[in-house]
């Protein structure tokens, strides 16, 4: 119509299912208004579609369909007809509306997440979801790329990887009224990929662990994978080999060569060949190099796996045996003689070109024992009688016979010939060699014909010559057998040489290591008196001094293995030492692991540390929990053992004799013969870094030798370990172990002379004795020590490092300076002895030695001991007068006394004043020595210091106690401040004692001479 606009017109083709929708809308006579229009919406979308269209959505949250904004409609006519997987969240509340592609992610929840709320249908992923509303409503894009999120799958967490792109749908006043998510589930993909990067690294630790070059090469002749091999031939990790092209990895020269190769490779064909390959480091080296066409599905030529054997040392040895066969034949000419080899039963095989030149035969003429036909007739049945005897015997063979050469002549021969013997033992072939001796012969019957008076020579050099065969037959024998020997003596010398080595650098490090400890320790003492009250303060000092400890017990393990600790050892029954650490062991185990103890019945005793063997068994109880990942058995076994002289002679450092054995045995992963070899040496250790120190093994191979023991560990990968100690067996009853009351400690005024190079060390010592009210002197070493002691300047006591820097050491200045004050005391102290006092493990007689790091009160008790020692030996000899006194308890007028004192002044001149007072005394210098006159003599009294070699002076008064019921016990030490007399039922003698204070104690009363000068 005129003045009208018209509009364009336009033919739009519905598709086949909107098509098939408005037809059914239409055929149902439904069609009068735009209600039934909108209740035919959406038009298709599959089954989701569907349902949308069949849902009364009155109620819903979105309200009736007629009411839903186009926009709303627009974007969920194109959710739902969407392949990709969508679902549009409308509202704030995020109502849901989705597609069939979508209803994989949703579940089992379907269909009735469809219309409900994001925070009803994933509960579990609200938090996310409310963010990203939040962040659409703010008119926000966001996208992620494989992004894990947990979702609900039939009632268990499951996490799935999406992309996810996420897009604010606006309303028509520019309002965001919903946001649309588009999924892509990568879950497979990622798994996929996952499992082919699991693949790549198995594969790359299969071919690290082959001493072959492993690589692969594509059809650009660029590096896909290569094994770590690559490094040592041209310098280049893995990662850098792969993506770089052939020729930049393995050089020009080295590509020019196998450039033809590869490319017939590429074409299909399998490459095998010797070449030889310019190395990273310049040489020409031979390899067998394979390059094997990989085909892709379709049969083409992908690339080509590489493969590369070194056989340079291989050639190189065939090329030595080459020579070293041709130099034999050599030299087997030169002498005239005809080489030839049989195989094991004696029969001649193969090709023999030496004896073809001597008799003309051919290979088939001669096979089998075909070479006797050219042998004289007489001497074949008597050649092949003894060939077969020698066969038989596997024994050399010695024989002469006559042989026809290739000129028909014939001529005599020597035969010799030895079995070559395999790796078995078995014969492998004969090798043997024809001399002609056909003038020796000749001039021999000449000689005998012409000059009897020569017969005696000549059976003289007859017996010579047998001689010199029997020589010859043996020569080579015992040529390989002094050979091993000597291999075997240098391998024990260059252990030896080794354990020596790490012991002297365990021994230095422990030095240094004790005197850093005895810094922090003696400052972490001293510290504790300034914050006296302050508990957060004084827990901090505390577990400061107890990292002290951690490291005293690392430096101890240092020396144990390097076999320079000086021991404590006591006789331990070990069945009951085992069931006492049960409750420790699975402490220390965890309860996965179960724990079996087998004791052998009439179990000996052992005269060992109880410390280190409680460490010993604790360190291979943890090794065996971690080689079994906390999982498994641990078999604890004891038994008596018997190593006789064939054991002895096959280990070193084993005397035959009888031990107590004890076995550790796990059902962990094993170990293979290489890390065996290496497993007690220090700082050796399989657990991951961080995990262990790798000195336990080390400290008990080294405690159990230093103990005279022995150590053996048997090990398969995959089916556990056992390591079995060896420990000496005693003939002497258990020791007892009494725990000392420590009383309180006290210093005194005397005067100390320090001698310590180490500054740090000497001034923490100067502190710690000052603080104890001692006069202290201090000197940087020897030498400057022995210039203040001939000053003059009163001394009472030297306390010296034993490892002193200069020529003058700790032993000699001790001598010394008591050549010049005799009354001096001297006490030594060191992290590590250096065998300068200690021998054979244990202190040297009549020495007082307190190791480092040493504690405030340790330091304390030990000077107040050596002090009252000192004025022991000083006071006995005075022949001080017994003050009249009655005993509670009257000892017999001739009583039997034990007198235990290491110190050998004291002793003596104690026992004098004993036998003067008419008394029978017997001396000891240890608890061993102690115990063995308890077992063989009636005693009355026992008088014993503490601080004893081994074993406590409280120690034996318990076991003597219990040996001999009704004993009186007195101890007599310048430390009874420690000791609870009543409660150990003993008596105390302080040190230093007169001869009345020592009569008194013991109920005896004193001798006429001595009340006769007291009288006087």
């Amino acid at each position: 119509m005129p003045g009208m606009t018209q509009r364009p017109s336009r033919n739009v083709s519905p598709t086949p299912e909107r098509e098939s929708v408005i037809t059914e809308v239409l055929a149902s006579g439904s069609a009068g208004d735009t209600g039934d229009l909108v209740r035919a919406w959406p038009i298709g979308g599959g089954a989701t579609g569907a349902l949308i269209r069949a849902r009364d959505w009155d109620r819903s949250a979105l309200g009736p369909l007629a009411d839903w904004s186009p926009q709303l409609r627009t974007t969920v006519a194109n959710v739902v007809n969407s392949p990709v997987p969508k679902v549009l969240m409308w509202g704030r509340e995020g109502v849901m509306l989705y597609n069939d592609a979508y209803r994989a992610i949703v579940g089992a929840r379907h269909p009735g997440a469809l219309g409900e709320t994001a925070a009803s249908v994933f509960p579990e992923l609200w938090d996310w979801n409310r963010t990203i509303l939040e962040r659409g409503f703010a008119g926000e894009i966001v996208s992620y790329r494989d992004q894990p999120l947990t979702l609900l799958r039939d009632g268990a967490p499951a996490e799935l990887i999406f992309d996810l792109f996420y897009t604010p749908v606006y309303a028509v006043d520019g309002s965001v009224g919903g946001v649309l998510c588009t999924v892509i589930d990568n879950t497979g993909r990622v798994e996929l990929e996952r499992q082919v990067a699991d693949s790549e690294a198995e594969l790359r630790t299969v071919t690290d662990a082959l001493p072959l070059l492993v690589s692969f090469i594509d059809r650009d002749h660029v590096f896909r994978f290569a094994n770590r091999y690559y490094l040592d031939w041209f310098g280049l990790t893995p990662e850098q080999v792969v993506g770089r092209h052939a020729r930049d990895v393995i050089g020009a020269e080295n590509y020019a060569q196998r450039r033809a190769l590869m490319d017939r490779a590429l074409a299909g064909e399998t490459i095998v060949s010797d070449s030889a390959i310019r190395h990273g480091d310049g040489s020409l080296r031979r390899a067998d190099v394979r390059y094997l066409p990989r085909r892709a599905a379709d049969g083409s030529v992908a690339g080509f796996q590489v493969i590369v054997l070194d056989i340079e040392d291989r050639v190189r040895r065939e090329e030595a045996l080459h020579a070293s066969n041709a130099r034999f034949r050599a030299a087997m000419e030169a002498m005239h003689g005809v080489l030839w080899t049989n195989d094991a039963q004696g029969r001649m095989v193969g090709e023999q070109p030496g004896w073809s030149l001597l008799t003309g035969q051919r290979m088939e003429d001669y096979q089998g024992h075909g070479w006797s036909a050219a042998v004289h007739p007489d001497d074949v049945a008597p050649t092949l009688a003894a060939w077969e005897q020698a066969v038989a015997a596997k024994s050399t063979f010695v024989f002469e016979h006559r042989v026809r050469r290739h000129c028909g002549a014939w001529r005599t021969f020597a035969i010799r010939a030895v079995p070559r013997l395999d790796e078995k033992g078995a014969i492998a072939e004969w090798v043997g060699v024809h001399t002609d001796i056909t003038h020796q012969r000749a001039a021999e019957a000449a000689l005998r014909d012409h000059a009897g008076q020569l017969e005696r020579q000549v059976r003289h050099r007859e017996r010579a010559e047998e001689q010199l065969r029997q020589l010859n037959e043996t020569l080579e024998t015992r040529v390989i057998d002094e050979i091993a020997t000597r291999r075997a003596a240098e391998a024990k010398l260059a252990q030896a040489q080794k354990m020596e080595t790490v012991g002297k650098l365990t021994g230095g490090v422990a030095h240094d290591f004790n005197n850093l400890l005895q810094v922090v320790s003696g400052n972490l003492q001293l510290l504790q008196k300034d914050i006296a009250g302050n508990a957060r303060a004084e827990t901090r000092v505390a577990n400061a001094l107890a990292g002290v400890g951690r490291g005293s017990r690392l430096a101890a393990q240092l020396l144990a293995f390097g076999r320079r600790q000086a021991l404590e050892p006591k006789t331990v029954n070990v069945t009951r030492f085992v069931r006492g650490m049960d409750d420790m062991l699975r402490r220390a185990i965890g309860e996965g692991i179960e724990i079996e103890t087998i004791f052998g019945g009439g179990l000996w005793n052992t005269f060992i540390d109880p410390g280190q063997i409680e460490n010993a068994l604790l360190n291979l109880a943890i090794n065996a929990r971690d080689a079994m990942e906390g999982e498994g058995k641990l078999t604890i076994e004891l038994s008596n053992a018997h190593l006789d002289d064939d054991y002895a002679r096959r280990h070193d450092e084993v005397s035959p004799g009888q031990y107590v054995m004890l076995a550790v045995s796990d059902t962990g992963s094993g170990m293979t013969p290489e890390i065996m070899e290496k497993v007690f040496e220090p700082f050796f250790s399989t657990k991951a870094e961080g995990k262990g120190s790798g000195l336990g093994l080390s400290m008990v191979y080294g405690f159990v030798k230093q103990s005279g023991g022995h150590v053996n560990i048997y090990s398969e990968p995959g089916h556990g370990t056992t390591i079995r100690l060896y420990l000496p067996r005693a003939l002497e009853s258990e020791d007892v172990e009494v725990a000392v009351d420590t009383g309180p400690i006290t210093g005194g005024s005397e005067t100390v002379l320090v001698v310590e190079d180490d500054d740090e060390v000497r001034a923490t010592v100067v502190e710690l004795l000052a603080d104890l009210g001692y006069r202290v002197l201090k000197a940087v070493d020897a030498q400057s020590a022995l210039s203040v002691v001939e000053s003059g300047i009163p001394i009472d006591l030297l306390f010296t490092d034993v490892v002193m820097p200069g020529s003058l050491k700790s032993p000699e200045l001790a001598r010394k300076a008591r050549e010049r004050l005799p009354e001096l005391a001297v006490l030594f102290t060191s992290g590590y002895t250096e065998n300068s006092i200690v021998h054979g493990g244990r202190l040297d007689p009549g020495l007082e030695l307190l190791s480092k790091p040493y504690t405030r009160e340790a330091l304390a008790r030990k000077i107040r001991h050596v002090l009252a020692n000192q004025r022991q030996r000083a006071a006995l000899p005075t022949r001080a007068v017994p003050l009249a006194s009655t005993a509670p308890t009257a000892t017999p007028p001739r009583a039997t006394i034990l007198l235990v004192e290491d110190d050998a002044l004291i002793r003596s001149a104690t026992a004098e004043v004993l036998q003067e007072a008419g008394q029978v005394v017997i001396e000891a210098a240890s608890a061993e020595e102690a115990m063995a006159a308890l077992q063989t003599v009636p005693i009355d009294v026992l008088i014993t210091d503490i601080h004893l070699p081994g074993t406590s002076g409280l120690a034996l008064a318990a076991r003597a106690a219990a040996l001999r019921p009704g004993i009186r016990v007195v101890v007599a030490s310048g430390d009874t401040g420690s000791v609870d007399a009543a409660a150990a039922g003993v008596r105390l003698l302080p040190k230093p004692y007169g001869a009345a204070d020592l009569l008194r104690v013991i109920g005896t009363p004193p001798p006429r001479a001595l009340v006769a000068e007291r009288d006087a």
